[in-house]
């Protein structure tokens, strides 16, 4: 079988294709980037089309990915993106049917539906932050259909006069997810990340759309799966959408209150779910001089572990052709020179590789680097959790007191 797309595709700018047969799987690695509720569950949540014209499985549609493989949210019943209509979006991701088609426009995820699903949400994340002048006429058309809106722009459409108003006529709700609480609400850092005495890991990486929320996600699982209490806080838009019970859009916070902002959302989450430990979700990259958000979440989580990751065939990084991408050495030492932290495992994003250059270069990294290595895609979600409890051995005693 082919291998499976990585979470996000190649870092070249604009358009960048998912291609689903460029190369041949052994058959020992197991596939594991599904992550559905069961059928019964789906059928209790919110139904959704995701609109993703000309950006699905792509870097820039990062949000409409996410979206298909993970939702605790929505129920996502159509997929919009007319240069890959009639394909299955689960096979243009994963090479995996999962019954959620792409399909031309809206009028045609209509038809699929079989109705009005409950929300629209828009499922690309351009660099801009806003909508384009034909992307604003079809959320307008959605709301004049009477769905609820789901947003993760920096633009935020409910304080939009013409998307209130018609909000408003239609009885539509808008969701902006990446609006942030109210100045006077917001909290500086305050030292109490001392309290959450349970690990915290951060999954950071060595650029942007890199794959770090999918390899979180996966990696909550699968501890969970081994008997431990893991919870994940969200830092980005689309964590949010999926159902983070935990979590704020940091690149949409004042940079005065990114720390407390997160270190009071993770002391919230430890006192409401009394983890065994919590998975940080990354942004950006520390070394990347577009973002600061990694800077941010080191400050504001105070880890005592990283697992990093990094996509070996990525020549650049997204949306600069001239800036090389780094190695994961120079991003491990800058992590533990700007931190109190440690690396202890690396994950790879295989896109542009085969199964067969996957497995060397995990090899040639775990010698590289001293530690484990793996792709959170292809491989079994083990090898996370390997990762977890070679790091943290107390946590072996209670997953097997857990699961006894």
């Amino acid at each position: 079988s082919p291998l499976p797309a990585s979470p996000t595709v190649g870092a070249l700018p604009g358009r960048a294709s998912v291609s689903s047969g460029a190369s041949s799987l052994a058959p020992t690695i197991e596939v594991v980037s599904k992550s559905h509720l069961a059928v019964a569950d789906r059928q209790r949540l919110a139904t959704a089309i995701v609109y993703c014209e000309a950006n699905f499985g792509a870097v820039d549609g990062k949000t409409a990915n996410g979206l298909v493989r993970h939702s605790e949210t929505y129920d996502i019943v159509a997929v919009i993106d007319s240069e890959q209509a009639g394909l299955d979006s689960g096979v243009v991701l994963d090479d995996e049917p999962n019954a959620i088609p792409i399909c031309f426009d809206l009028e045609a995820a209509l038809a699929h539906a079989d109705g009005v699903p409950d929300y629209f949400i828009f499922g690309i994340a351009p660099s801009s932050g806003m909508l384009s002048g034909h992307e604003r006429a079809r959320v307008l058309k959605a709301i004049d259909l009477g769905m609820d809106i789901v947003s993760g722009l920096h633009e935020v459409l409910a304080a939009d006069p013409e998307f209130a108003a018609a909000s408003a006529a239609n009885g539509v709700f808008i969701r902006d997810v990446r609006k942030p609480r109210a100045t006077k609400d917001l909290r500086v850092f305050s030292g109490r990340i001392s309290e959450v005495d349970c690990p915290r890991i951060a999954i950071l990486g060595t650029d942007c759309a890199i794959g770090k929320r999918t390899t979180a996600t996966i990696l909550t699982q699968a501890l969970r799966d081994r008997g431990l209490k893991a919870v994940m806080v969200g830092t980005g838009q689309t964590g949010l959408m999926q159902g983070a019970r935990h979590g704020v859009a940091l690149d949409a916070v004042p940079t005065q209150f990114c720390a407390g902002e997160l270190e009071a959302t993770i002391v919230e989450a430890y006192e409401a779910e009394k983890p065994d430990v919590i998975i940080i979700e990354g942004q950006g990259a520390l070394s990347h001089p577009a973002f600061s958000t990694t800077s941010f979440i080191l400050r504001g989580s105070c880890p005592q572990a990283v697992i990093l990751q990094h996509a070996p065939g990525r020549t650049h990084r997204c949306d600069f052709p001239s800036m090389a991408m780094p190695e994961p050495r120079s991003e491990i030492d800058l992590i533990e020179t700007f931190a109190d932290t440690r690396v202890i495992g690396l994950t790879i994003n295989h896109e542009n590789m085969d199964a067969a250059q996957v497995d060397a270069t995990i090899g040639q990294y775990e010698r590289e680097l001293g530690m484990l290595a793996t792709d959170a895609l292809t491989r079994s979600p083990a090898s996370l959790v390997d990762m977890v409890i070679t790091a943290f051995p107390e946590l072996a005693g209670m997953s097997s007191a857990a699961t006894r």
